[in-house]
Order: C-alpha cells, then sequence, then structure tokens
C-alpha cells in the first residue's frame, strides 16, 4: 500500500471564506474605509499560469509595499510615524479560472534599505494547490530610474530583469493600468524569477 508523502500533497485549498471583501484593495486599512487620498491609485492586474500557458485556477496572492512616499507603517521603518496613516500596504487576491487576479493600490515611492536606495516595488507572494512552499517574488515598475541600481533587480541576469518589470495596461476605473504575469514553471525566457530567503 503506497502512502502519501509530503511531496504528494496536491493542496493547499483555499476556501471562499478566507477572503474578505476589499482583502485586494492595498489603498484601505479595512473594507470600510476610504482608499487612501495620498499617491498616484493603479490597478494591477495579470494572470498567473504554469508550464505550458495553463491557467493556475484558486491561487492566492499576497502583496506588500511602501506607500507613495516610501514609507511603511511598520517598526523596522524609522520614518513609520511619516507613514500614509490611511494605506494599508498590504492585500490579498484569488485567481480566478482563468488565472487572472487583480490588485488596487497606490505606485509606490522609492526609499533607502540600509545603505543602498530601493526603487519602487510590490513584494509578491504566491501559494497555490501543488506547490510545496510559497513563492516569491518582486515586481518593479517601468521607466523608474531607481531601477537601474536597485540592489534585488540586481542579482536577476539582466536578460531575465525584463520578467519583473510590469508593463503599462491602459487605464481602468480612472486609474493608470500595469499588468505583471506570474509563470509559475517553463523556460528560463519566460518563467518568472522567484526569490528565497
Amino acid at each position: 500500500m503506497h502512502h502519501p508523502t509530503s511531496q504528494a500533497t496536491i493542496g493547499p485549498f483555499f476556501p471562499r471564506t478566507f477572503f474578505r471583501e476589499g482583502d485586494n484593495d492595498l489603498r484601505r486599512l479595512t473594507a470600510e474605509a476610504a482608499p487612501t487620498a495620498r499617491g498616484e491609485s493603479i490597478l494591477l492586474r495579470g494572470r498567473v499560469t504554469r508550464e505550458g500557458g495553463v491557467p493556475c485556477v484558486n491561487a492566492i496572492l499576497e502583496a506588500w509595499q511602501a506607500d507613495a512616499s516610501g514609507r511603511f507603517r511598520h517598526p523596522a521603518d524609522p520614518e513609520a510615524h511619516l507613514a500614509d496613516p490611511d494605506f494599508g500596504g498590504w492585500g490579498r487576491a484569488w485567481t480566478d479560472a482563468d488565472g487572472r487576479y487583480e490588485f488596487r493600490t497606490v505606485l509606490p515611492g522609492a526609499f533607502t534599505e540600509g545603505n543602498r536606495r530601493r526603487a519602487p516595488h510590490i513584494g509578491l507572494v504566491v501559494m497555490a494547490s501543488g506547490l510545496m512552499r510559497q513563492l516569491q517574488t518582486v515586481l518593479f515598475f517601468p521607466g523608474m530610474a531607481e531601477n537601474a541600481a536597485d540592489p534585488v533587480l540586481d542579482l536577476v541576469p539582466p536578460a531575465r530583469r525584463r520578467l519583473l518589470l510590469a508593463a503599462a495596461d491602459g487605464e481602468a476605473d480612472g486609474m493608470r493600468a500595469f499588468r505583471f504575469d506570474l509563470r509559475l514553471r517553463g523556460d528560463a525566457a519566460v518563467e518568472t524569477p522567484f526569490f528565497t530567503e
């Protein structure tokens, strides 16, 4: 008799009750709160796919970022007292049957970490059925001067850095939209670079 091992696990499974209304809106502290008035509101959307372009259904994406001024409401930020008090900075989205997700947020500001300048970016974690651990990546925005010297983007081979850049994707609901597709597996030319701690 064959006993399942951790490698055979096909979870995790996330019920709809794992989500609350407004979880994908980083601009708010709660679903009932008004979105922050600071910074430029943007829409971030994309698809999560597996090898061969197969949609990754029922995946969870968690996003976190600095506010429009590059500050975090977190004790580790020396300027936390100056952070936007109305900006949540964290959100969770769920992919649909086509692997699509969407976040509403603000364009993050650049900031200094240690002695290095960080480009505006959003951290993402992906959890999905069949993954044995969370996948972590970082998305950057096109046209930012700080991209050239960001220490995390610099870790990625030059030919693959474009895979961490969101693309301008028109407008929606009166906001500038950006598209960031995640490819969980595939040829190095298309697979999203993921990072480990």
